[in-house]
């Protein structure tokens, strides 16, 4: 990336960093379960005519839906709370037993000032829970490293036929409170 694109990147918002990293990776899917902090990249996906937005009715879909996409030779990515991430557990295998690129960007619950106690148990075990199933890991906590660790997981992915996600901490979307 040169250094005004890097430039350009960190002086917008994070969250419309996302799309644009994809794109520069020939992403042409994204695959999504709808959720306030992938709000911004699951409205300009649907807004670009060149991305597939496909809502998810639950997480492991997205994992046999990007599957056929990269046999039809495009790439995908999806886009996932941390909370499901446990209904993936079971069909990441076939990511690790297929090897094909699976790139998961993943907002995080049960995580810094979570007000809703049915987040913490999954929220604490998504990480390890990836790991053991194959997938790399990265984290962003902060609105600056989000550009350059999207990048690397999309490269390691895409480049090496990796599954990698990519956990985006709750920092990073702000506390969130019971509305009543």
């Amino acid at each position: 990336m040169s250094s005004d694109q890097t430039s350009q990147a960190q002086s917008k918002p994070w969250q419309d960093q996302v799309l644009p990293i994809l794109k520069r990776f020939d992403v042409k899917h994204i695959a999504y379960v709808p959720d306030a902090g992938h709000s911004a990249a699951i409205k300009q996906a649907e807004a670009d005519p060149d991305i597939t937005a496909v809502t998810l009715t639950t997480e492991e879909e997205g994992i046999g839906y990007l599957a056929g996409a990269w046999l039809g030779g495009q790439r995908g990515a999806m886009l996932l709370q941390s909370s499901g991430v446990g209904n993936c557990i079971n069909t990441l295998a076939l990511a690790e037993c297929a090897r094909f690129p699976l790139l998961m960007l993943v907002t995080m619950r049960g995580d810094w000032a979570e007000f809703n106690g049915w987040q913490n148990p999954m929220g604490q075990a998504t990480e390890p829970s990836l790991n053991l199933m194959g997938v790399k890991t990265w984290r962003a906590d902060r609105p600056d490293e989000v550009e350059p660790i999207v990048h690397g997981a999309a490269s390691m992915a895409f480049n090496g036929d990796a599954s990698c996600a990519v956990l985006l901490g709750q920092r990073l979307i702000g506390e969130k409170k019971w509305v009543k």
